[in-house]
């Protein structure tokens, strides 16, 4: 029996692209690859599907194919493509962006903690596309008219940095490398406890089934997708640590799910449990000062610190940092001086 799955669509989500992973059933006869995933995929167009071949991004068994590949019993096709085109009108806002660098294929950007990303679910507007429509014209859109120039996403209230494709060339590219996870990127944490001095969390990520705002982890499941993150410890403050995060995946709210899982919300964290004492002695002084430290970082403590990429036409390897919001950097001091 044919197995596929596919990427759940989020408002706060690395990836901007549907992904599909469907292994060809033993009693397969031979067929065009582009007529088969129209019947296990229904709603992929076929000129969809070819788009996503001629930008090698239509893989059977690890390698690209052209649309006329026949499939054969036992092959793993691996398809990405964008979401489908939606007709959503944008209104360019002159929102101030913090540009880190810019070419003229790319723009690398400092988000500030509380801007959506794209507009959707009541966020039309006040969003980080608003801004790019108004700072930077004629932005490739990848089938989405309300995501000019993106290639990837981060959370409301995760800061950090990003990269935005300028011409199309540049958003195939990116998106290719965000696909097969050559990109670097590093984050910053403040996780209540002290986990491991360093270690591996895996496990799929998914829609929780009750809170279908949140994701949840299931370890032992087919369910979800496959996510592992990587970490280790930069910081101890006694009831809460600063970790360095490297992702091997993207998916949504990854970091913020995994920690969770093993015992360790993000501080400040409202959706996963982050926002009260969790750590700590139960004297009304130190809620208070869990509480100030709450009031200087209200939102998940959490950063992207750096991403590495191949520039798309030069081919040079590129890497940028940032350094922590102030926000992060008051509660840090806060702990610091607590714990000492």
């Amino acid at each position: 029996m044919t197995e596929y799955s596919e990427q759940d669509e989020t408002d706060e989500s690395d990836e901007l692209f549907e992904q599909y992973s469907i292994v060809v059933d033993p009693g397969q006869e031979l067929l065009r690859i582009d007529r088969f995933l129209m019947d296990r995929a229904p709603k992929i167009s076929r000129s969809r599907i070819q788009n996503s071949a001629k930008a090698d991004l239509l893989l059977v068994n690890e390698q690209p194919v052209k649309a006329s590949y026949k499939v054969k019993p036992g092959d793993s096709i691996n398809l990405m493509t964008p979401f489908e085109k939606r007709e959503v009108e944008l209104t360019p806002e002159n929102i101030p962006l913090k540009v880190l660098y810019e070419d003229d294929q790319l723009v690398v950007i400092n988000k500030p903690a509380g801007l959506v990303v794209h507009p959707g679910h009541g966020n039309y507007s006040g969003t980080l596309v608003n801004a790019l429509v108004y700072h930077f014209k004629n932005l490739p859109s990848a089938n989405d008219d309300s995501r000019p120039g993106l290639v990837h996403r981060l959370d409301k209230n995760t800061t950090g940095i990003m990269v935005i494709a300028k011409t199309e060339e540049a958003l195939t590219h990116l998106a290719k490398q965000f696909f097969n996870r050559t990109t670097k990127r590093t984050y910053n944490a403040l996780v209540w406890g002290e986990p491991n001095e360093a270690g591996t969390i895996t496990g799929n990520i998914g829609r929780h089934f009750k809170n279908r705002k949140v994701m949840d982890v299931f370890p032992d499941a087919d369910f979800g997708k496959h996510a592992v993150t990587h970490y280790k410890i930069l910081e101890k403050f006694h009831y809460v640590s600063l970790l360095e995060c490297r992702l091997e995946t993207g998916r949504t709210h990854q970091i913020r799910a995994h920690f969770k899982h093993i015992g360790h919300s993000l501080f400040g964290d409202v959706e996963y449990g982050g926002d009260k004492v969790l750590k700590g002695t139960t004297f009304t002084k130190y809620k208070q000062f869990v509480q100030n430290c709450f009031n200087l970082v209200p939102r998940q403590a959490l950063h992207a610190k750096s991403l590495g990429f191949e520039h798309p036409t030069t081919g040079k390897e590129m890497f940028f940092e940032s350094d922590l919001p102030d926000d992060m950097v008051a509660v840090i001091e806060k702990w610091r001086a607590y714990s000492t």
